[in-house]
């Protein structure tokens, strides 16, 4: 006669292991977030420095409450947002060429990302920069800029 021999696994390690799968599977979407919102940041230096400021707009919200702070103030909306970059950068001699330095990237929330950096504009008109504050939010499944503070 045989007997079954019957191995009991605890309720903790089945938790710790569907605790454990969802873990990886956040940081997986995390780490993909992350590397999508890294690529909109290089592909905005990447336009800049080709003098192509409607391209380097395309990685902000194209909607009127995209927010962004300077220091003249608050500029409401894309278009009012493109038509300032183009009335402060307008040719190649004073956009320069952008480098841009992540300072850090925080996920803080499945919809939102939040970016700190560092930008700098060498150019014949005199170099300039600072620092940036970026607040990224997922609309309709594309990361987008809905809010740029930038010193």
């Amino acid at each position: 006669m045989q007997h079954a021999v019957r191995y009991a696994i605890p309720g903790r390690l089945i938790l710790s292991g569907i605790f454990l799968c969802l873990s990886l599977a956040v940081s997986a979407q995390a780490n993909k977030d992350e590397k999508e919102i890294l690529q909109i940041l290089d592909n905005q230096n990447k336009a800049w420095n080709r003098g192509d400021l409607d391209g380097f707009m395309k990685g902000y919200w194209e909607n009127d409450s995209l927010m962004y702070i300077g220091k003249s103030g608050v500029t409401y909306g894309y278009a009012n947002t493109l038509a300032s970059y183009k009335r402060n950068y307008g040719d190649t001699a004073r956009m320069g060429k952008l480098t841009f330095r992540i300072v850090h990237v925080t996920r803080l929330s499945t919809e939102y990302y939040q970016v700190v950096g560092q930008w700098g504009l060498i150019r014949s008109a005199g170099n300039v920069g600072g620092y940036y504050t970026l607040l990224f939010q997922k609309i309709k499944g594309e990361w987008v800029i809905v809010s740029d503070h930038s010193s």
